[in-house]
């Protein structure tokens, strides 16, 4: 994993800015604080792999809050799976606080407050995913956040193992291969919580699920392209149109559908964020891979009920 961040480089006096300001672009909008004041030091290493981002941070005691300030423009459609490396981090969301040590895993939904209390030393491994994947695997993940998984558990180990192992050879791992371990990954996380809720069986990624994994996943990766039509997402997926909408059936969707709502959902997510109020909604829709602005705005007052430039934060 490559460094993108390192105080290391930062006078003191503008560190925990430039720390915060990274650290938001690696995981979500947050307020900080640390006592180890203008001396904090803090690392962040990242990379993606298949549909996942991972990144690791080490860092000095502080106190990360996803505050309901943070979430009012937030349509944040990932989801945190974390594995604490070293050091221990104090979490609580939905009403569980638990203290997290090496090797533990646990589960984070940005769309809710959250709060970590990181100890001094702390390296924790991110790992950034959309929230399909999981819910695919899971269902709704409500129940599963800050959940604790016992040390004695038979999977968990394996999960957390696999993801730090995934991490540390990011560089060595071709696209191809990436993508598929990516999906191992994420049905080993879905076995550990499972197997601690006892609830409903995980829906791992059998014959049928996988293909339709695989295709949400390249039409993720091909969103911004106005040349992705439902014949290329299928074709990229090694299958036909007609396999790939009946998939999707099943979700009560087509390909053609599905493509779009992707694409709208991107756009609405650019237009929400402030730290993109400086683009034009044309540009915005342009890279979202929409080629009609016209088209574009019909069809996100369709779906959302307001135009674009309603969702803009002044607008709000």
């Amino acid at each position: 994993m490559k460094v993108v961040f390192t105080t290391d480089a930062v006078h003191v006096r503008d560190r925990l800015d430039y720390w915060q300001d990274e650290a938001t672009k690696a995981y979500v909008e947050h307020e900080f604080g640390t006592s180890a004041g203008r001396s904090f030091q803090g690392t962040i290493r990242a990379a993606s792999m298949g549909t996942l981002n991972l990144s690791l941070f080490e860092c000095d005691a502080c106190l990360v809050q996803r505050t309901q300030r943070c979430l009012k423009s937030a349509a944040d459609d990932d989801v945190l799976l974390c594995v604490q490396v070293g050091g221990s981090i104090t979490l609580h969301q939905d009403g569980r606080d638990m203290v997290k040590k090496a090797e533990d895993i646990f589960i984070l939904d940005p769309r809710r407050p959250f709060t970590l209390d990181c100890s001094p030393d702390t390296r924790s491994l991110v790992v950034k995913t959309p929230r399909w994947e999981v819910q695919a695997r899971l269902g709704e993940i409500s129940a599963l956040t800050a959940h604790p998984i016992a040390r004695d558990s038979a999977v968990a180990p394996l999960a957390s193992g696999f993801l730090t192992m995934l991490a540390a050879r990011t560089d060595a791992i071709d696209a191809v291969t990436g993508g598929k371990l990516a999906q191992q990954a994420l049905d080993l996380v879905a076995l550990a919580l499972e197997e601690e809720m006892r609830s409903e069986p995980a829906v791992l990624s059998s014959a049928r699920s996988t293909t339709l994994l695989r295709l949400k996943a390249n039409i993720e990766a091909k969103i911004r392209d106005p040349a992705l039509r439902p014949a290329l997402a299928a074709a990229a997926t090694g299958i036909s149109v007609r396999y790939a909408n009946a998939l999707l059936a099943e979700e009560g969707t087509s390909l053609e559908r599905f493509i779009m709502a992707r694409r709208l959902h991107r756009c609405r997510q650019a237009l929400a964020d402030p730290a993109q109020a400086s683009r034009t909604v044309t540009d915005i829709a342009y890279s979202c891979g929409f080629s009609d602005v016209s088209h574009f705005t019909r069809r996100f007052k369709a779906q959302f009920g307001h135009s674009p430039s309603e969702c803009r934060p002044q607008r709000r």
